[in-house]
Formats: C-alpha cells, sequence, structure tokens
C-alpha cells in the first residue's frame, strides 16, 4: 500500500494527532503485585510470631507512685516558737537548725538542778560527818561498857565476900545493862550513816547526789532538745504549722521531711501477674509528669501481703455476697543511677518488668 501523499494531506487539511501516555512498565506492575501478595502476609505474619514470643515476658502497671522516706519531725520539749529557720521545700543537712523553742524556762529549770545538786553536796558531806561522829559515838560506848563490866566485876566479888549492899550490886548490873545499850545504840547509828552516805548501788556515789545529777540532766537534755534540727538530709515540707508566738507542745508534729537519700517505687500488681515476677529482674519506669524520661530499675521486694490485708478495714469476704476481686500486690522497684529530673513522692509511675528466663517458679528468689 502506497505512502500517504504529503499533498493531500495539506489539500484536505491538517493531519490529526492523538497524543498517546506512556504506559507504566509491565514488570513493575508485576513487581508491585507480588510485593503486595506476598509481603503483606509475611509482614503479618512476623508482627504475630512477635507477639506470640514476647507475650506474657513483659508485664505492667500503671497503679504505681514514686516513694520517698518521710519524717515527721516533732519537738521533744514544749514550749512557745521564737524563731524558725527553714523555709518551704528547702533542702537542709542533717544537724541543720529548723526552729527555736523559748529557751528560758529550760534554763531556769537546769539552775534550780545546779542548785539541788549543791544542796545534794552539801546533804553528803553532812552524813561524813555524822559518820565520823558515829564512830566517835561507838568508842565512848564501848569505854562505858568496859568501866561498867569492871565496876560490876567488883561489886560480884564484894557481894561474895559480904563486903557490899544489894543496891550497890544491882547498880554496877544496871550499869553494865545501860552501857551494852548505849553501844548498841550507837552502832545502829553508825549503820544508818554509813548506809545514807554509800547507797550508790554499786555506783561510788550517794543515791542524794545521783537523783541530783539526774535531775540536772533531764534539765540540760532539755535546754538542748528546746534547738529543734534536723535529723537526716532532706527537704522540709509543710512549714506553714510553724508559726513565731505559737505554743507547739511536745511529741507532736511540727513538720515533715522528705528524705532525698534514695527514691523508689511501689507498683501494685495483680496477683495474677505474680507467677513468674522474681526479685532482680529488670524494669523500666516511665512517669505522667516528664513524657519521654525512661528510668531503669529493678525488683528489690515483693510483699508479703495484699493492700487490702494491710488497709486499716479489711475487707470481710465471709458473707454470702462475696464477689472475688483480683487483689493487688505491692512490689518495690529500686531506681537506679540518678534520674535527669526529680524523683518526687508522690509521682505517678508506670512500671513495666522483663520477666525473660524466669519461668521456673524458683521460690527462693523471693
Amino acid at each position: 500500500m502506497a505512502d500517504a501523499d504529503p499533498k493531500r494531506a495539506t489539500a484536505a487539511g491538517p493531519a490529526l494527532t492523538v497524543p498517546t501516555e506512556a504506559a507504566p512498565p509491565r514488570k513493575e506492575r508485576r513487581l508491585l503485585r507480588s510485593l503486595l501478595m506476598f509481603g503483606v502476609p509475611i509482614l503479618i505474619a512476623a508482627i504475630a510470631g512477635y507477639v506470640y514470643l514476647t507475650s506474657g515476658r513483659y508485664i505492667s502497671t500503671d497503679n504505681a507512685y514514686v516513694q520517698q522516706d518521710m519524717i515527721s519531725v516533732s519537738p521533744d520539749v514544749s514550749g512557745r516558737i521564737v524563731s524558725v529557720e527553714v523555709r518551704e521545700n528547702q533542702r537542709v543537712k542533717a544537724g541543720d537548725v529548723l526552729f527555736r523553742i523559748d529557751p528560758e524556762p529550760y534554763r531556769i529549770a537546769l539552775a534550780q538542778a545546779d542548785a539541788d545538786l549543791a544542796t545534794a553536796r552539801v546533804q553528803v558531806s553532812t552524813m561524813a560527818t555524822d559518820t565520823g561522829s558515829a564512830a566517835a559515838d561507838i568508842q565512848n560506848a564501848r569505854a562505858e561498857q568496859t568501866l561498867a563490866q569492871a565496876t560490876y566485876a567488883r561489886q560480884a566479888a564484894l557481894m561474895k565476900q559480904g563486903f557490899t549492899t544489894r543496891a550497890a550490886f544491882d547498880a554496877a548490873t544496871q550499869g553494865v545493862a545501860a552501857a551494852n545499850a548505849k553501844l548498841a545504840t550507837a552502832q545502829a547509828a553508825a549503820a544508818r550513816a554509813r548506809q545514807q552516805l554509800g547507797s550508790g548501788g554499786g555506783t561510788g556515789q550517794p543515791a542524794a547526789i545521783q537523783v541530783a545529777l539526774a535531775k540536772r540532766a533531764k534539765a540540760a537534755y532539755d535546754l538542748e532538745r528546746s534547738v529543734v534540727r534536723a535529723p537526716k538530709d532532706g527537704i522540709v515540707s509543710q512549714t506553714g504549722r510553724l508559726q513565731v508566738g505559737n505554743i507547739t507542745p511536745s511529741g507532736v508534729p511540727a513538720l515533715s521531711l522528705v528524705v532525698s537519700q534514695q527514691a523508689w517505687v511501689e507498683a501494685n500488681f495483680k496477683e495474677t501477674d505474680l507467677n513468674h515476677m522474681r526479685v532482680g529482674q529488670p524494669a523500666e519506669l516511665t512517669f505522667d509528669a516528664y513524657p519521654g524520661l525512661k528510668v531503669r530499675g529493678h525488683v528489690q521486694s515483693i510483699g508479703a501481703g495484699t493492700g487490702s490485708e494491710f488497709s486499716v478495714l479489711p475487707a470481710q469476704n465471709a458473707n454470702g455476697n462475696w464477689v472475688k476481686v483480683t487483689q493487688r500486690v505491692p512490689v518495690r522497684v529500686a531506681i537506679e543511677g540518678n534520674p535527669p529530673r526529680a524523683m518526687i513522692a508522690g509521682l505517678s509511675t508506670d512500671v513495666t518488668i522483663d520477666t525473660k528466663g524466669d519461668t521456673k517458679g524458683d521460690a527462693k528468689a523471693r
């Protein structure tokens, strides 16, 4: 067939040309179809396998909170607050002054105790003098006893020979009895003086001085305790209770001290999560207050009882309306290292524990 004459095409008008788009190569379409047919099922199978293999390995709970040791600081003596040396959330060291109680009453009590101690020492000195006097009385009584016995012996000899009267003999007999009684009285007085002077119970101090020393020590202790100091390093809280001029009673908490040495997390796991949990297993901690922060830890201990057992009013299930409730067991999780953010007591925490390799239920680890 002959080629079309270009002149005829020109006479008839311009020739129409239809643009055509390049279709995707068949090989690429087949490759994409293969990927969709085989790749997606393989991906689904891989995800399912991972979930199957790791199911039960990790146990987690969001019923967990940061805990720290808290000390309720209370004064050992009562009195009027004269100064407050700390402010809310201030960090203190052990021994730092927290607040002061008016010391004047306790200074007066210490002065009175010193006076009582001096009086006791004077009394002891007097008792020592009495002891010496009692020894002299004993010697005098023994001398009189010797004289009375000699007089009696002479009167008895004369009475046998008939050279004395019955009255003289009776007087000599009475003199011996009186001398014996006087000696016994002197010995009893000396024993009483020695007992009072040496009644220290083996301490080497008379009882009167021991009592006075104890009272003075108590007065000095009360004066020292009028200055309330921090028992440990930590952060002071609830200082609003302390107002200059208020009377603070002894033994009543005046403020709280959050000990900043080490924080931990108390996680309340379901009882059904404890089968493979063991002490020492690694844990990962996240915090609602610090999004993105992950802290490493480990199981430090597992509670000896459920939370309901240690509540003020434990549940009583011995009735006809009993409903089984999954119990929670407190698990203490230690925080490893020094987290970059402050571990504030009470922060909400998510705890995930890795139980890999611990499926034998070794009771010894608990």
